[in-house]
């Protein structure tokens, strides 16, 4: 049995590797909240990169990244607190959509902007590029998602 700090954290590292990762509950459970993560995080992500790809600002790639990373975020805690609100109130769904995972969404944010500066060059929608930033940017966060649930009862969304 795993113990616990006061903040819920494991109190050993190697609990990471001691947690069973062959649980398809769980998988299934963190790929299910990865889905919803992907898809707030795409809407703000992918709607900014496509207002500068459409717009011709001149704007350096670096600087539509970063807005297109913080738009992502912000539109996935929009998009949890709607989903959240059919179960609670709105205060306690934003405060809940406010806690989910930073990390798992950075990473994810970071991933498919990553991908798509590689493929493409610069912030460029493409639609053979989507499905593959979909994939990265899924995939990225998963095993993260797992671990909070497993090792910690804590879901990203």
């Amino acid at each position: 049995m795993h113990t616990k700090d006061k903040a819920g954290y494991m109190n050993n590292i190697s609990s990471i590797a001691s947690i069973p990762w062959n649980c398809h509950h769980t998988w299934k459970k963190a790929s299910y909240n990865t889905m919803w993560c992907l898809i707030g995080c795409s809407i703000g992500d992918m709607g900014t990169i496509a207002y500068f790809q459409y717009s011709d600002s001149g704007l350096p790639v670096l600087a539509i990244m970063i807005l297109a990373v913080i738009n992502g975020l912000i539109t996935s805690i929009i998009l949890e607190t709607i989903i959240l609100c059919k179960q609670m109130a709105f205060a306690e769904a934003f405060k809940t959509a406010c806690g989910m995972s930073l990390i798992s969404m950075i990473s994810m944010e970071i991933a498919m902007n990553a991908l798509d500066v590689a493929l493409t060059g610069g912030a460029k929608l493409t639609l053979w590029v989507i499905p593959l930033m979909w994939l990265v940017g899924f995939l990225t966060p998963l095993p993260y998602n797992y671990w909070r649930l497993k090792a910690l009862g804590k879901s990203c969304h």
